[in-house]
C-alpha cells in the first residue's frame, strides 16, 4: 500500500521534476552530453560546438533521417547535416516544394500544381489552370514574390500525426484526391501530414523547421510550366547550373502522356488499378510500349543503314548504372535481325586497361568509372579497321585477373552488319572522334520514373536504379544491400561527371523504367533491405527505401516476361549475360 501511494505521488509531480537525463553522442564532435528527455535536435545543436561551413538543416538519429524538431526520449547517436548530405537535401527540396505550393494556392486557389520530375538543375512543375492556358511570366513572378514573403516571415512547418481515417478526411475536404488515394492504399495506421500557415500537405519525409531555412532557390518559366531551381549539392551557396535538356524533357513528356491516357496520374491510381485486378494489363501495356519504342529505334537504324550517301555502321549505346543497357542491347539486336541486319556487339569494358594501370581516386582507390579506364585509342583503331572491312582480333577483359586478354576472338563487318558498342563511355565524343558522325547512331538509356507518389511528391530518378542494383547484386551474390548502398554515392558522382554530360548528344533516348516496376520490386527488395544492420551508416538509406516502397501495392513478378528489361535484375531472363 505504501509503494502504491509513492508511485501515485510521483506521477502527480511536475514533469520537469521527473525528467530523466539522457546521453546523446554527437558524431560530428565524437563527444557525448547529458540532456533532458524531450529535448529537440535543434536545442541539442547548441550544446555541441563544431565547424559548420553551411547551415544545419536536418540530422540522422541512430542513422535515420529526422527533422530538427524531433525530440529524443532515449539515449541516441546524432549526426547533424547540411544540404551536402543527400537526406538533408531531400528535406530541403520537400520544404521548398511546400512553400511553392502554398504560395501558388494563396494567389491562385483554382490552379493545380504538379511537381513532376527533376531536370535542368531543378524540378519541373506543371500548372493546370481552369481556362487551360499556360502559366505566364507575370504569374510566376507573383508566386516567386509570395514565396519570398513566406521565407522572410520564417513561417514554421508543423508536423501532425493522425489516424489514417482522419488524414483521409482532411485531404478529402480540401479536394486532394491524389493524397487520399495514396494514403488509403498505404496500409498505415497513422499518417503524418504537415502545415505551413493555413495550408496542409503530405510529404513522405521530414521537412525543415521553418521556411527561413530556405536561402538558395529560384523559380522561372520552363517549357509549358515552371522550373523550381535547387542549390548545388557540392556548392550549397549557389544554384545548380541550368542546362537545357530538350530530349530528356521530351522523354518525360512522352511517358506522362501515356500515363494520362491510361488515367494513372500517380501511385494511388496505380495501387487502385492493381487492387482491382488490372496489374496484369498494366504489365502488358508497359512492356508493349517499350517494345514499340525499341522497334522504332531499330527501324530508324535500318533506314540510316540503307542511306546510300551516308550509310550508318556503328550504334553507340550508353546509360547510367542499372539502366538496363545489357538487355536493351540484346532486344535491339533481335529487332535489327528482324529488319534484315546482322548486329555484332562489343563492350567498352573489354578494352579496360590492365588493373594496375587504372587511374586512381584521391583516396588511392581505383577509379573504375574514369574515361581513361578504357583504352580508347586501341578501341577506336579496331573500329576503324572494321569499318574498312578488315578482320580484327578483339580483347576480352578478365575481371578476375584484371588483365586484358587476346583469346582469338575475331570480328569483321560484312555486308548487312552493324557494330553495336555498349558501355558507360560510349557517347563520350573522344571515344569515336575519328569515326565520321554520319556513320554513328547514338542511343542513351535512361530510367526516368514518370509516375509520382502524389501531385507534390515526385520520385527521385535514381531510386529506381538503386533498387534494381540492390536486388541484382544480392541475387547474384556480388554484394550485400549494405555494400550496394555504400557504393551508390560514388556511382552517382561518376555518372554526373562521365555519363550525363553527353546524354543530350544522343540521336534517340530510351526510357527503361516500367510503370508498375516499384510494385514488382517491392517483394524482392523488402527482405534484402531489412537485412541491413541498424548500427551501420547505410541503414538510413535502407530505412528510407523500405518506407518508400511500402507506398506501392505489391505485385508478384510471375507475369513479367522473360525478355523484360526488369528480368536483368530480378532473374529469370531468357537472355544470356
Amino acid at each position: 500500500m505504501n509503494f502504491l501511494k509513492k508511485v501515485l505521488t510521483l506521477s502527480h509531480k511536475p514533469r520537469n521534476f521527473i525528467n530523466q537525463m539522457l546521453q546523446i553522442f554527437c558524431k560530428n564532435t565524437q563527444t557525448s552530453k547529458s540532456v533532458s528527455e524531450g529535448t529537440t535536435l535543434l536545442e541539442l545543436l547548441s550544446e555541441f560546438e563544431f565547424d559548420m561551413p553551411y547551415r544545419i538543416v536536418s540530422a540522422k538519429v541512430n542513422n535515420v533521417s529526422q527533422g530538427l524538431k524531433f525530440r529524443v526520449y532515449q539515449n541516441r547517436d546524432v549526426e547533424f547535416l547540411d544540404i551536402r548530405d543527400d537526406s538533408a537535401m531531400r528535406a530541403y527540396c520537400r520544404s521548398l516544394s511546400f512553400v511553392l505550393c502554398k504560395a501558388a494556392y494563396d494567389l491562385f486557389p483554382d490552379y493545380r500544381i504538379y511537381m513532376e520530375h527533376p531536370i535542368s538543375g531543378g524540378i519541373f512543375c506543371s500548372v493546370k489552370k481552369p481556362d487551360g492556358t499556360k502559366i505566364s511570366k507575370r504569374e510566376i513572378k507573383q508566386i516567386k514574390v509570395r514565396m519570398q514573403e513566406l521565407i522572410h516571415k520564417d513561417t514554421p512547418f508543423r508536423r501532425n500525426e493522425v489516424q489514417t481515417d482522419e488524414a483521409i478526411r482532411i485531404f478529402k475536404d480540401r479536394g486532394y484526391d491524389d493524397k487520399v488515394k495514396l494514403i488509403e492504399t498505404s496500409g498505415q495506421v497513422y499518417v503524418d501530414y504537415y502545415t505551413l500557415g493555413d495550408s496542409v500537405d503530405f510529404y513522405y519525409g521530414c521537412l525543415l523547421p521553418s521556411a527561413g531555412y530556405i536561402d538558395v532557390w529560384g523559380l522561372e518559366q520552363y517549357h509549358s510550366g515552371m522550373l523550381l531551381r535547387l542549390p548545388d549539392k557540392e556548392h550549397p551557396e549557389r544554384l545548380m547550373p541550368m542546362v537545357d535538356q530538350p530530349k530528356t524533357f521530351q522523354m518525360f513528356s512522352e511517358n506522362l502522356r501515356w500515363n494520362l491516357i491510361m488515367r494513372l496520374n500517380n501511385v494511388g491510381d496505380v495501387n487502385h488499378a492493381c487492387l482491382n485486378g488490372y496489374a496484369s494489363e498494366l504489365i502488358q501495356v508497359s512492356e508493349a510500349l517499350q517494345e514499340k519504342k525499341i522497334v522504332q529505334i531499330a527501324e530508324e537504324i535500318e533506314r540510316r543503314y540503307n542511306n546510300a550517301e551516308h550509310p550508318l555502321r556503328v550504334v553507340l549505346i550508353s546509360g547510367p548504372s542499372s539502366s538496363g543497357k545489357t538487355t536493351f542491347c540484346k532486344r535491339i539486336s533481335v529487332q535489327l535481325k528482324a529488319c534484315g541486319l546482322r548486329p555484332i556487339s562489343m563492350s567498352t569494358d573489354d578494352y579496360f586497361v590492365n588493373r594496375v594501370e587504372t587511374p586512381l581516386l584521391p583516396n588511392g582507390q581505383y577509379d573504375f568509372d574514369n574515361f581513361d579506364t578504357v583504352d580508347h585509342d586501341t578501341l577506336q583503331q579496331d573500329v576503324l579497321k572494321m569499318l574498312k572491312g578488315e578482320t580484327v582480333e578483339v580483347p576480352e577483359y578478365n575481371f578476375m585477373t584484371g588483365i586484358r586478354e587476346y583469346n582469338g576472338k575475331k570480328m569483321r563487318l560484312t555486308k548487312g552488319a552493324v557494330l553495336i558498342i555498349e558501355g558507360i563511355h560510349a557517347l563520350n565524343p573522344k571515344l569515336t572522334d575519328q569515326i565520321p558522325a554520319e556513320s554513328k547512331f547514338k542511343i542513351f538509356i535512361s530510367t526516368l520514373t514518370s509516375i509520382s507518389l502524389d501531385n507534390h511528391n515526385w520520385i527521385p530518378t535514381s531510386d529506381n536504379r538503386l533498387l534494381r542494383r540492390i536486388v541484382r547484386d544480392y541475387n547474384k551474390g556480388a554484394f550485400s544491400a549494405r555494400e550496394s548502398i555504400s557504393q551508390w554515392p560514388n556511382v552517382c558522382q561518376a555518372e554526373r561527371k562521365w555519363i550525363y554530360p553527353y546524354q543530350e548528344e544522343a540521336d534517340m533516348m530510351f526510357n527503361s523504367a516500367l510503370l508498375i516496376e516499384f510494385a514488382v520490386l517491392r517483394n524482392h527488395a523488402e527482405p534484402i533491405l531489412a537485412s541491413v544492420p541498424r548500427n551501420c551508416p547505410e541503414y538510413g538509406e535502407a530505412h528510407r527505401l523500405l518506407k518508400f516502397i511500402h507506398y506501392f501495392t505489391p505485385v508478384p513478378d510471375k507475369e513479367i516476361p522473360p525478355t523484360s528489361l526488369l528480368r536483368e535484375f530480378l532473374g529469370g531472363s531468357s537472355f544470356k549475360y
